[in-house]
């Protein structure tokens, strides 16, 4: 009788240490199972803000590289400007006798000097016919040259040897530093006649 009680107090000591266990394993487990899912919840939520950061950088860079590459009005106002100077045509009058021409005009330093010259006054030059195709008449002065070889026709006006002006009603090819072209050749070989004539240039507009 004595070795059951002690038997069944046994076996009941071993169950309490067995449950004991158990609680404590399920306890252990309950405790990570809260520790992982904690940790879990707090990457998530750190990658969700760096995201977050990342996202709100990157647009903030986006509306900058916008605001850097968009001209401002300003900006473009400016460049049209500088496009409108840069077609902005040079213009001059030829006057022989009643005839009235318009002359475009290049962009070179014999032209900058010739529209100096006449801002100054007309510039009236004596020009005789040579070779049945051009007139020809010294300025007085020279001009700076830019000479390249040169086809000429009905209209052009050109330097010759620095100081002469050759406005041609023909056709010729030599080393000259164009000056202009007459813009309408109406009544342009009756006004340069075949004899000698007297040009007077001015400023157009």
């Amino acid at each position: 009788m004595k070795k059951r009680y002690i038997l069944a107090v046994v076996v009941a000591f071993v169950m309490a240490l067995s449950l004991a266990a158990c609680s404590e394993n399920a306890g252990v487990d309950m405790s990570n199972d809260a520790d992982e899912t904690q940790v879990e919840n707090q990457v998530n939520i750190q990658e969700s803000a760096q995201e977050n950061i990342q996202g709100n950088i990157q647009g903030e860079n986006i509306s900058v590289s916008q605001q850097n590459n968009e001209p401002t009005s300003n900006d473009n106002d400016l460049e049209s400007d500088v496009e409108k100077e840069g077609q902005t045509e040079m213009k001059m009058n030829v006057q022989v006798g009643d005839y009235i021409f318009t002359a475009t005009l290049e962009n070179n330093e014999a032209v900058k000097e010739l529209l100096d010259m006449m801002k100054e006054g007309p510039v009236t030059i004596e020009m005789d016919d040579y070779s049945g195709f051009e007139k020809v008449g010294s300025l007085g002065r020279s001009l700076t040259t830019s000479n390249s070889q040169t086809t000429t026709f009905a209209g052009d006006i050109v330097l010759y040897n620095g100081n002469n002006i050759v406005m041609f009603y023909g056709s010729n090819s030599w080393s000259y530093t164009r000056i202009g072209k007459i813009d309408d050749l109406s009544d342009w070989e009756k006004a340069l006649g075949s004899g000698s004539i007297t040009a007077v240039f001015t400023v157009g507009k």
